[in-house]
């Protein structure tokens, strides 16, 4: 397994971003492609060539790229975003990237439930073309349990979309078991995330994710808390490891959302998982 940063995370310029993840030792980063200079549509083929160069030069590669538009739950908004969801695919080809990560919305429990039908017409859209130009389209966890989302997934027509692996996501959301949920999810895993939380008190996904407008004075840090790795509900040995045992050998991309410190945290985050993956051997 590769550490990578999302490299938003150090919030600096984007070449800037990149030197800091170098500097910290990492492999690879995430580049966040939804507005700003690395949107699509503000990066034409020079700005791509050269903002690939750049990343090659400085001896790293492009983990995932994030696409993430707020999800696919309503019908309405759907079409713009399947359309501009190919376009940050062909962008992060054209970085040499196969892998798109977003988050889709919540996948109900319910087969008859209608949003299953909006959600999976989207993502068919999306997975024939990237099927088509050979990517991978990496739905965040976190709003559903595995044994949720894998069948969810195996009723989609295209293999091309699967998952962006995130524990902390699933530890702030509900009790999980890391070790059952990789085992669920591993022919889907494309990508992951390398975060920690804290979950302090549940709350419904259909309101923490934006499903449902939510109820007066909700606040998100009263249900969970987004800390630095090892110090959350993580239970990073055996998630792992299960992941080691399932033959994942790709990225554990370091996400750090918060926090006054960002770099002080990705760089402890980095060797917190270089020590983690040499116990695993």
């Amino acid at each position: 397994m590769k550490i990578g940063v999302l490299a938003d995370g150090f919030r600096l310029s984007v070449r800037e971003n990149l030197k800091a993840a170098r500097e910290v030792g990492a492999q690879g980063v995430q580049l966040y492609a939804v507005e700003g200079e690395t949107a699509p549509e503000n990066m034409d083929a020079a700005a791509r060539r050269d903002l690939r160069a750049y990343t090659r030069d400085l001896g790293l590669e492009f983990s995932a790229v994030c696409g993430d538009l707020g999800g696919f739950a309503f019908a309405g908004a759907n079409p713009e975003k399947i359309e501009r969801t190919k376009r940050i695919v062909d962008l992060a080809l054209d970085l040499g990237c196969s892998v798109v990560t977003t988050h889709i919305g919540v996948v109900p429990p319910d087969e008859s439930h209608p949003r299953r039908a909006v959600l999976a017409q989207a993502l068919n859209a999306v997975g024939r073309y990237a099927e088509s130009v050979g990517a991978l389209l990496a739905c965040e966890t976190g709003p559903e349990p595995a044994s949720v989302l894998r069948p969810f997934l195996d009723s989609l027509e295209s293999r091309a979309v699967g998952v962006n692996l995130d524990p902390a996501n699933l530890a702030m959301t509900y009790k999980t078991d890391f070790a059952e949920t990789v085992r669920l999810l591993a022919p889907y895993i494309h990508h992951t995330h390398a975060k920690d939380g804290v979950l302090l008190k549940e709350c419904d996904p259909e309101i923490a994710y934006g499903m449902v407008e939510a109820p007066e004075g909700y606040d998100e840090a009263d249900y969970c808390l987004e800390v630095p790795l090892g110090e959350g509900d993580v239970r990073w040995d055996e998630y792992l490891g299960a992941l080691r045992q399932v033959g994942y050998d790709g990225y554990l991309t370091i996400e750090r959302e918060c926090g006054e410190d960002p770099r002080r945290d990705i760089s402890l985050a980095v060797g917190f998982l270089r020590e983690r993956l040499a116990r695993l051997g």
